[in-house]
């Protein structure tokens, strides 16, 4: 957490505002690349082969790949996605949101050449921004899990049990999917991850820490009266706080010892002098 305080300190200036709005405009020149020029995508996909032969571009063209076929639900998707990233950055900030985003993006290329050097062949389609997006939603359902999202414009659910269910997709994709299936899911969702764990207190689950806690609590129980045992007791007559929740104890300043009374004793005793 405070490594990434001190980098927002230092690189904060340099973070994309409106990150959301650019993700959107590469889908409108995916999409249109797709309709009018599609043999152009052959030359921005990721393929580390080709890579590795010069065609660096490809690290980054990439993100233009459209994730899923152009049509309706499309379109609402790329609008709920919009509004999800906008209201991301505006409760992280600017900078904190592009790490992650931008993390995505890495994990994503590392992804594709590890299965490259396992020898793993995909097609210059297996990674698309498809999973990104879905990042996008896990992050949302992690920040605000009691927001409300109507499915079909009609129905209220917490976005929290949307994102439980996209998680059990992701499992499930994984569990029937082949090892490229497996590396693209968790490569393309590493970001969300590392970030929550770069963004959490880690001083809570360390060793000394728990051990700290278990000699507190270990403290607490071994001073809590057991039934039975008082902690109060009147040096004349002998009440108890057990006697009478009314009842009050105080300790005599001018008696020679630790000598307590109850509240009918102690303006009237005789001071114990040694």
């Amino acid at each position: 957490m405070k490594f990434l305080n001190k980098m927002e300190r230092k690189f904060g200036r340099y973070a994309i505002r409106n990150l959301t709005w650019y993700i959107i405009v590469t889908y409108i020149i995916g999409f249109s690349l797709e309709l009018l020029a599609p043999q152009i995508l052959g030359y921005i996909t990721l393929e580390p082969a080709l890579i590795m032969r010069g065609q660096i571009w490809r690290l980054v063209s990439w993100v233009l790949v459209p994730p899923t076929d152009l049509g309706f639900f499309t379109i609402v998707m790329l609008f709920l996605y919009f509004s999800l990233g906008s209201e991301l950055e505006h409760a992280w900030g600017a900078f904190r949101y592009n790490l992650y985003i931008f993390m995505g993006v890495f994990t994503s290329v590392i992804g594709a050449f590890i299965l490259y050097f396992s020898g793993i062949n995909i097609l210059g389609y297996t990674f698309s921004t498809f999973y990104l997006n879905m990042s996008i939603f896990l992050a949302y359902a992690a920040t605000y899990p009691n927001e409300r999202l109507y499915v079909y414009f009609l129905i209220p659910i917490k976005i929290k049990w949307l994102g439980i269910i996209d998680a059990v997709f992701l499992l499930y994709a994984m569990v029937q999917g082949g090892w490229a299936t497996r590396v693209v899911v968790l490569a393309s969702l590493a970001n969300f991850v590392l970030f929550f764990l770069m963004t959490r207190n880690m001083r809570r689950v360390s060793p000394r820490e728990i051990r700290r806690k278990q000699n507190f609590q270990r403290q607490v129980r071994s001073n809590v009266p057991s039934a039975g045992v008082t902690k109060h007791k009147c040096a004349i007559c002998g009440r108890t706080e057990l006697d009478g929740e009314h009842l009050e104890f105080r300790f005599c300043s001018k008696c020679d010892g630790n000598y307590e009374y109850c509240q009918d004793h102690l303006f009237t005793h005789e001071h114990v002098h040694k």
